[in-house]
């Protein structure tokens, strides 16, 4: 046994070759599962990160609830329950699409928020509409994969961690038995066992982390990188598939510490155990039953009934509105992994609709909306409000970045109240954006201690209180100077 304990230093010091599929080196975690919250529950969670609009989270907490409920009835009963979906109006900065971002977070549902100014008319410059469906289903893929893969990733560990130790005792096996006239077989089976093994202990350890191995990595480019301004992603599937059948994998010889190659490992094996045609159908599964599309900006395609222009750029907001017409009603979009049908997703919509109105949109696509919630512009106290209750507040962030220079911020509470009477104020009196002039105001209060902070700490200046004659001082000139303001508030 002495002989194998001195060979180990020197086989780890060894380069060794490696054949690796994927360069992605990111662990796997698996999505949020999905979860059976009450509407009141979920507007509990709402309340975390938006002030107000009682309105729209209740809408949204009954619609998701509705989605749980439709999963409990028989399935002739269910294929007849449509979704209700949702078209929020409300001015910009009010919390529409923060809506839309904690829901996606709290149900654990395929989720994807797209504008709907990305869209044009066939024939016109831009993507068509079906391309969200196929991105809806990406995301679908992307979170049954990880939920699976989470399951063998124990499984799919031990086979890398055994390969890691294959690879880094190459031939030792064969060198052995080449002794066999001086070392009887058995003796060297066992020695060769006695080595893997405390090599095995070392690898799961961590011990031999950072030891170095030269791998040749195998890697196919992405044909939706490559040919993204081609459109590829409005193809044909049948098309894109040959398109990747086509592209030859590329090699390329890397040094990797045996930490990276193991996950480089891991990833391979876990596409070894993982059934991709299950995992294609819970995707489309989930996508049709359980997915969300939160289309944004949808007034910019409304047309103003007072215009009545037939041409320019009318004509293309009338045909997204066409185009969207069958998708959310209920068609069948063919993707690379199979037909989706779009029946049983739901769609929330929300838009300013400063110009245009809600009736301006085709009355086919009204009615495909018939839960309308309005967002209430915010006021003076909804701005304290955002400013102190929400787990994700301006006022905490700024503490936490600079606590990380070692300034200790605090803020008076007329602080706050003057924090947000500027930001009321300058929503009055010039282009009302919501709580996103908080942010504003915010980084111009600090823009000069964001500056000085390590000088500040560097000098024994540790802490710092923000008052509202400070607050007033860095930001009040500037509101009341309508000019100047337009270009930094």
């Amino acid at each position: 046994m002495q002989v194998v304990d001195e060979l180990l230093p020197y086989l780890l010091m060894r380069p060794v070759g490696l054949m690796g599929a994927d360069t992605n080196l990111k662990s796997l975690r698996p999505a949020q599962p999905m979860q059976d919250m009450t509407p009141k529950e979920i507007v509990v969670e709402l309340d975390k990160y938006i002030i107000g609009q009682n309105g729209a989270k209740r809408a949204v907490a009954v619609a998701i609830r509705n989605r749980w409920r439709r999963r409990k009835l028989e399935e002739e009963v269910a294929r007849e329950v449509y979704p209700k979906n949702i078209i929020m109006i409300g001015p910009t900065g009010v919390g529409k699409t923060e809506i839309a971002r904690r829901l996606a977070k709290l149900t654990g549902a395929p989720f994807i928020k797209i504008e709907a100014s990305k869209f044009t008319e066939v024939g016109y410059h831009g993507r068509d509409v079906e391309s969200m469906i196929r991105d809806l289903l990406d995301q679908a893929i992307n979170m049954v994969r990880a939920e699976m893969a989470e399951e063998v990733r124990v499984k799919a560990t031990d086979a890398a961690n055994e390969r890691v130790v294959d690879l880094l005792l190459p031939g030792f096996n064969s060198d052995v038995k080449g002794n066999s006239g001086y070392v009887p077989v058995e003796q060297s089976e066992e020695r060769r066992q006695h080595t893997r093994s405390r090599l095995l202990e070392q690898v799961k350890a961590g011990r031999l982390d950072e030891r170095e191995i030269e791998m040749t990595v195998s890697s196919k480019p992405q044909t939706s990188v490559m040919f993204a301004s081609m459109g590829l992603d409005q193809m044909d599937p049948d098309m894109a598939n040959m398109f990747e059948r086509m592209i030859p994998e590329q090699s390329q010889t890397r040094k990797l510490s045996v930490k990276d190659a193991r996950n480089v490992l891991i990833e391979q094996e876990t596409d070894k155990l993982l059934d991709k045609d299950k995992i294609t159908t819970e995707a489309i599964n989930r996508t049709e039953n359980s997915g969300i599309v939160f289309l944004d900006e949808i007034d910019k395609i409304a047309v103003n009934s007072s215009g009545g222009k037939q041409g320019g750029p009318d004509v293309s907001r009338q045909g997204v509105q066409r185009d969207l017409l069958p998708i959310v009603e209920g068609s069948v979009v063919n993707t690379r992994y199979g037909s989706v049908h779009t029946d049983h997703i739901l769609f929330v919509a929300a838009g300013a609709f400063h110009v245009a109105s809600v009736s301006d949109l085709m009355p086919e696509l009204q009615g495909r909306f018939p839960i309308r919630v309005e967002l209430s512009a915010l006021t003076r106290e909804d701005f304290v409000r955002i400013l102190t209750e929400p787990d994700n507040a301006l006022t905490r962030q700024q503490q936490a970045l600079l606590g990380v220079e070692g300034l200790k911020v605090t803020f008076d509470d007329d602080a706050i109240d003057a924090i947000a009477e500027l930001a009321a104020q300058a929503n009055t009196t010039l282009e009302n954006i919501g709580a996103r002039r908080l942010m504003t105001i915010v980084e111009k209060v600090f823009e000069e201690v964001n500056f000085d902070a390590p000088e500040r700490v560097a000098k024994g200046d540790e802490t710092f209180s923000v008052s509202a004659d400070f607050v007033r001082q860095q930001v009040a000139s500037i509101v009341q100077d309508e000019d100047l303001s337009k270009f930094v508030l």
